[in-house]
């Protein structure tokens, strides 16, 4: 049995990508444990109205009345969900035992804030799931952000972004991610579920964030050697592509890009690069124009290598 914590509020908020790495590897699991076809029961998110609480609803049914949505949504409907609330530091913890109940207990404050009282629980019941799934990171930091990946790539995590609130005196975050993270894998879901969050956010700041994560998301299907990279970042694939294969011992992708050489002479020169859906890695012959498709989700690529 495991006792695990979800982020709380307070202190500064920080901003960027400092776990992308880790997200992006966080994707890759996902894919390989529960497989493109199973992610595609995840296509759509926990609706708002199942999450919501209204100034009369009392506070431990509709707590269990979130729980039980979530459950639902992470496919999850025989796990029963025990919520209580209780004075401690962070913002919830899960005892994950063998089930079928588990037991949540959300900091004591959510008893007045309960509007964010879903994006709490959303976090903790993704733990069950990766428990049940026996996915999970070594390292407890990298693990957190596995687990805020899964919330947001399985449809429950825009809560947790649009807990994301600041003004000139406080400020509110939930999770391990940064609101850009957060925004990253919510806009890499996007892409591939077709389904935009961000007629769901009430925060603004996590609309802001939001539209940051979906640059970066789009940033990953404009790498070369992908044919809509920029003229830029074709222009220097090229001239690595041609050092590397005269030999050049200097020759390298420029850092960030991607994108490495292997093999020999110019006719057994392959480049292989992170899928911009998935990020396992792809490894295609240096032929000009191919067409390849992704081993591991199988998305079709159109490359100019």
């Amino acid at each position: 049995m495991a006792d695990d914590r979800a982020g709380g509020a307070g202190g500064d908020v920080v901003h960027g990508f400092p776990h992308l790495g880790t997200v992006r590897a966080a994707i890759t699991a996902l894919y390989r444990r529960i497989s493109p076809e199973g992610l595609h029961a995840y296509a759509t998110s926990v609706a708002p109205a199942d999450v919501a609480f209204a100034d009369a609803d009392d506070l431990h049914l509709g707590a269990h009345r979130a729980a039980r949505a979530l459950a639902r949504q992470l496919r999850l409907p025989e796990a029963r969900m025990v919520v209580s609330f209780r004075p401690m530091e962070h913002a919830a913890s899960v005892e994950l035992a063998a089930g079928p109940e588990y037991f949540v207990e959300l900091n004591d404050r959510f008893r007045t804030h309960r509007r964010d009282i879903g994006a709490a629980l959303a976090h903790e019941v993704a733990h069950v799931l990766l428990h049940r799934l026996d996915l999970a990171f070594p390292d407890t930091r990298d693990n957190e952000v596995l687990t805020d990946t899964a919330t947001a790539y399985l449809g429950a995590g825009w809560l947790l972004l649009d807990a994301y609130r600041q003004d000139a005196v406080s400020s509110q975050k939930l999770g391990y991610l940064t609101p850009e993270e957060f925004g990253y894998v919510l806009a890499k879901r996007a892409r591939v579920f077709g389904e935009d969050p961000s007629p769901w956010f009430t925060s603004p700041q996590a609309y802001a964030a939001y539209r940051l994560g979906l640059e970066e998301a789009l940033r990953d299907e404009r790498r070369p050697p992908l044919v809509a990279a920029g003229w830029a970042g074709r222009h220097r694939y090229a001239k690595e592509r041609r050092r590397y294969a005269q030999g050049d011992p200097d020759a390298a992708a420029p850092a960030g890009a991607g994108y490495v050489f292997e093999g020999g002479g110019p006719n057994t020169l392959r480049v292989s690069f992170p899928c911009p859906t998935c990020r396992q890695r792809v490894r295609v012959p240096v032929r000009g124009r191919v067409r390849a498709r992704c081993g591991l989700c199988r998305t079709v690529l159109e490359c100019d290598t």
